[in-house]
């Protein structure tokens, strides 16, 4: 399955169980990167919509550019109720977009799927000349018992296929976006057993109902959530990890 495809019978869970990015990340962008509510927005790799809906709720314009089916058609329901969401059949490597038309391009929690080099000089062509790029993820901290014992299970779980952000080096970033700005945001998220469930199903290395290894997975879940739940909720936390460029004047390092 390629990699537009992974997330193919997943989008609800997603949708649903993926955690969001805190209010910080707008007041970072407005205080360090001249970002406003008149900010145009690509949002690539836009998924179910998490982090569009924030920007949107924000008063900005998004183009949420997405080449998965399942995910744009429930980022669609999700956010129909914004008048300045258009919903876009691409890809980070061609977005479809015109040139120099967006103030800023996000991709949060998708980069490391992005193929680097035709997606940078797609990226620099629709950007306004001092546009920048915004590479986000949320990473699991691994703080308490609980989070220790996810990872493990997360690890349990065999997938060869599985791409991780974590292994983006500093060198790839570096090849894409050239001098960067950096920041570390907290954010957390709760969840009881169903979301605990549909967290862990979100993930595109964990298996589906029916598949190898499904049921299996499922009682190392409720083992998981029994052990820890505190009032009947597990919580995660994160931190929210921001690489910002302004792509088309940066110096970039090659390797």
């Amino acid at each position: 399955m390629d990699r537009k495809n992974r997330f193919s019978k997943r989008a609800e869970y997603y949708s649903r169980y993926r955690p969001g990015y805190p209010v910080s990340l707008l007041r970072y962008l407005e205080r360090e990167l001249s970002f406003s509510i008149d900010s145009v927005v690509a949002d690539v790799g836009s998924g179910t919509g998490i982090l569009s809906e924030l920007l949107l709720e924000n008063g900005n314009r998004v183009f949420g550019v997405e080449p998965n089916e399942d995910m744009r058609r429930v980022a669609e329901m999700n956010l129909a109720k914004y008048k300045d969401f258009r919903s876009i059949s691409g890809s980070a490597e061609s977005t479809t977009l015109e040139n120099g038309s967006v103030d800023f391009i996000t991709a949060a929690q998708s980069f490391h799927w992005f193929n680097p080099e035709p997606t940078r000089a797609e990226f620099r062509r629709i950007l306004q000349n001092n546009g920048w790029v915004v590479l986000i993820w949320n990473t699991r901290k691994t703080s308490t018992d609980f989070l220790q014992a996810y990872e493990e299970l997360v690890s349990w779980l065999p997938d060869s296929r599985r791409v991780r952000h974590q292994d983006v080096s500093d060198q790839t970033l570096r090849s894409f976006l050239g001098d960067y700005r950096t920041v570390k945001l907290d954010n957390s998220q709760k969840l009881d057993y169903e979301g605990l469930v549909g967290r862990l199903l979100s993930g595109s290395y964990a298996p589906l109902p029916g598949q190898p290894l499904f049921d299996q997975m499922m009682t190392k879940v409720s083992e998981l959530f029994n052990r820890h739940q505190v009032d009947g909720v597990v919580i995660f936390e994160y931190v929210t990890e921001v690489f910002a460029s302004n792509l088309r004047n940066a110096r970039v390092v090659r390797s």
